[in-house]
């Protein structure tokens, strides 16, 4: 990188000796707002004259490269485009959100054809003087948030203060180089991350294969869980109710977001009135989320290993049994537990089962050395799985950090004039 760093350092000291003219956004850039997207417009599926994208702030979160916007939730015909009449914006220009929390993601997307916007996206489309990659470039490395201004929780972006930053604008010849540069590290960024995904995917597929492998070769009885222990529902515990102090409660929300297989202690806490007048998982017991909004998260389940009953909210489930603890948790990540699990899932919005139908379930029942081996394996196992799960985003946040310090370190210019 440092060879990367002389030959623009040479190009700058050659072509500007006198330092890098900084300009405002508004003199070498059009910086324009969307429009409110017509309801009539909204949900309709795409026809074969629906071929201009309509973007939201929404849709900058849709999956896909993170520079270019590529697919959109609605698209208009040229004539609809007309009737709301909405100026495209034009291919190559930089979109970002302008109000609301969207505007803390700091996302900001290149379009690739010409599109409408909402009210609550801003477009900057560059002017010759400046190369639109270059402009992308050196918007990323600047934190949207130091623009918005707004009371309470509200943030907001005007056009005002945009057009007011200043930017570097180095010969066109040095915007060029960097932005070849800086699209070569982006691709090997993108490439590295792939790799590591990929990676990260292969095994935990590989994990699961051998998980199942072992519950399905065992040579024992099948017994449903309701022949084995009891199912007690959780009660009374709110979310308002959570402190970071006290007796240990868990939420039915936290076991498919905060936890894993098995714990011995909780995240959150309640007082002594709370916690009295719930119902507790003992040490050994399952605490089984049984609502969601998606089938995946239902019947989540954690062994609770803690030497303090744990106190459990309603939505979840205790389930008292004589079995290892953690072989249980890990016969409900099975496919063959979420096989029988979905037969049984009720509701639209929400999805939950019931402790009568969890009662129905069957598990294999060997014994419990042989519970124990299983347990060993899997431990060992899912140790080398979370070990990369946890690698991973360290990984790349070192790589994206590393990225990050050589594109702020080509676009660091000596100002012109500076020196004088």
């Amino acid at each position: 990188m440092a060879e990367v760093t002389n030959y623009i350092d040479r190009l700058v000291a050659e072509l500007c000796p006198d330092g890098v003219e900084y300009r405002p956004l508004g003199e070498i850039a059009d910086v324009t707002s969307g429009y409110v997207f017509p309801v009539r417009y909204q949900g309709n599926e795409k026809s074969a004259e629906d071929n201009i994208p309509f973007y939201k702030v929404s849709d900058m979160n849709l999956p896909g490269n993170e520079m270019f916007m590529t697919s959109s939730n609605n698209y208009v015909s040229a004539e609809s485009a007309k009737e709301m009449r909405a100026s495209l914006a034009q291919p190559e220009s930089i979109i970002f959100p302008k109000i609301g929390a969207a505007i803390a993601t700091n996302k900001k997307r290149i379009l690739t054809e010409k599109s409408i916007v909402d009210n609550n996206v801003m477009v900057v489309t560059a002017r010759s003087v400046i190369n639109s990659k270059f402009l992308y470039y050196v918007l990323t490395g600047f934190d949207l948030m130091s623009w918005s201004m707004g009371a309470g929780a509200v943030p907001s972006i005007k056009k005002s203060v945009v057009v007011k930053h200043e930017v570097p604008v180095p010969p066109m010849e040095i915007q060029e180089a960097i932005v070849e540069i800086l699209d070569k590290f982006t691709n090997l960024e993108a490439e590295l991350e792939a790799e590591l995904e990929a990676e990260l995917e292969a095994r935990t597929l590989q994990y699961e294969y051998y998980r199942d492998s072992l519950f399905e070769a065992l040579d024992c009885p099948r017994v449903p869980l309701g022949s084995l222990g009891t199912f007690v529902r959780g009660n009374g515990l709110q979310k308002k109710d959570l402190q970071e102090s006290g007796n240990p409660v868990i939420h039915y929300g936290q076991v498919f977001t905060r936890y894993g297989l098995y714990e011995d202690k909780t995240l959150s806490y309640a007082n002594d009135e709370v916690y009295n007048k719930l119902r507790k998982a003992e040490k050994g017991n399952l605490v089984i989320a049984t609502t969601s909004e998606n089938d995946e998260d239902v019947c989540k389940a954690l062994a609770w290993l803690g030497e303090t009953p744990v106190g459990i909210s309603g939505d979840a489930y205790i389930y008292r049994h004589e079995m290892s603890p953690k072989y249980v948790s890990y016969f409900f990540t099975t496919h063959d537990f979420q096989r029988q699990k979905l037969r049984h899932i009720t509701g639209t919005k929400v999805r939950r089962v019931s402790g009568k139908n969890l009662e129905t379930i069957e598990i294999p029942l060997p014994s419990l050395e042989e519970q124990q081996r299983i347990v060993d394996i899997l431990d060992r196992f899912d140790a080398l799985t979370s070990s990369l799960s946890e690698g991973l985003p360290a990984e790349l946040a070192a790589r994206r950090s590393q990225y990050e310090y050589y594109r702020d370190q080509l676009l660091a210019f000596p100002r012109k004039g500076e020196n004088q």
